[in-house]
């Protein structure tokens, strides 16, 4: 009943932070919301910053699964398509943490060092990706411009979000979409004629 409870709570937090914004929802809102007392919400969790840090480790252990690699192979535009949607549907499930993130970073060392780790994971798989489509003949690019493209990569993918709400983006599953492909097209310019056509191709589908 006790992991049931925790449970529910962490699920209820999630829904509000992600509705409401992390910084205008409470414990006690919480507790309210799922008609608890204060103190039994206490009894799971010290303060809403233990709540936020195990969402976090939800979010990290998604975040750590879209990030993996094929194996045995050399990465095509597929791979990098299905692992944006991983990636992206990561942020959206968790986009509270994307809304308020230089807040959240600034108040706890903990999440701040975590998601530097993740962060620096993203970074090193954007470059393999980079690397690897240059190698299959997919891109033709210098190691500089290997390196510019992978860190605009990951940071569209880190601020997208808050680009979006910046602009006023009323519909967020929309901006999640419209972010995977501005991050697909900052690599067309590379591509090979074939390639890129193939990912016009690949963009008006998913679009549409």
């Amino acid at each position: 009943m006790a992991r049931q409870t925790r449970q529910r709570i962490l699920e209820a937090s999630l829904v509000m932070f992600n509705a409401q914004g992390e910084p205008n929802v409470t414990t006690n809102h919480i507790a309210d919301e799922l008609e608890i007392s204060p103190g039994n919400l206490y009894y799971h969790f010290r303060n809403k910053d233990d709540i936020i840090e195990q969402l976090f480790a939800g979010y990290e252990a998604r975040m750590d699964v879209a990030l993996t690699a094929p194996e045995g192979r050399l990465p095509g535009l597929e791979d990098i398509w299905l692992q944006l949607h991983q990636v992206f549907e990561c942020i959206w499930d968790y986009r509270f943490l994307y809304r308020d993130l230089v807040n959240i970073l600034s108040r706890n060392r903990r999440i701040r060092l975590r998601f530097a780790r993740i962060l620096k994971r993203a970074d090193e798989r954007a470059h393999t990706v980079m690397r690897g489509l240059v190698q299959a003949g997919i891109m033709r690019a210098s190691a500089d411009e290997v390196h510019a493209a992978a860190t605009n990569v990951l940071v569209i993918a880190t601020f997208w979000m808050n680009y979006a709400a910046a602009r006023g983006d009323k519909d967020e599953q929309v901006s999640i979409r419209a972010g995977i492909v501005q991050v697909m097209m900052s690599v067309a310019p590379f591509l090979r004629d074939a390639e890129r056509v193939h990912l016009n191709t690949l963009t008006r589908a998913y679009i549409d």
